[in-house]
């Protein structure tokens, strides 16, 4: 039988992970900033610079966004001229994204900005441990569902 552990937002893995991201999206948010892209924004660019196109579902799924907040932010870029949508070839209820000439300068604008917040990220932890944390983090297995964890309490 499992050991149960004392119930707090202290002792919760859930907590700790989203605390620490929010923290480390306020770091790289605050670097960003004089380019006007926070780190989700300079993402969707990243990977458009990437892959030259997506759809808006390939973006949220590669970046682990919900679609509809996809589309939104998508929205935001392409209100503010920094890409364009089409509709697939092969699909006309899918809508392709690429950067335009705007948004690509953007984010080769931002991109010196998000390599020094990668550098200082680095510098305040060191740079085996961040390598490590990605690792680890990565290698989280998250999909066992509730059913099977509460077998095991039993």
């Amino acid at each position: 039988m499992q050991e149960v552990q004392p119930v707090g937002v202290e002792q919760c893995n859930c907590f700790a992970v989203r605390k620490a991201a929010r923290q480390i999206s306020r770091l790289y948010d605050a670097f960003l900033e004089p380019s006007g892209l926070r780190i989700t924004q300079f993402l969707i660019l990243a990977t458009l610079d990437e892959q030259q196109s997506a759809s808006i579902n390939a973006l949220a799924e590669r970046l682990d966004i919900e679609r509809t907040a996809m589309g939104k932010m998508i929205g935001f870029l392409e209100r503010d001229g920094f890409v364009t949508m089409r509709p697939a070839p092969t699909d006309g209820r899918v809508r392709i994204v690429e950067l335009t000439a705007e948004g690509r300068a953007l984010f080769e604008r931002a991109t010196p900005l998000w390599l020094e917040a990668q550098h200082q990220f680095s510098v305040m932890n060191g740079a085996k441990k961040v390598a490590g944390l990605r690792r680890s983090l990565a290698g989280m297995k998250v999909d066992g569902g509730p059913s099977s964890s509460l077998e095991e309490l039993s």
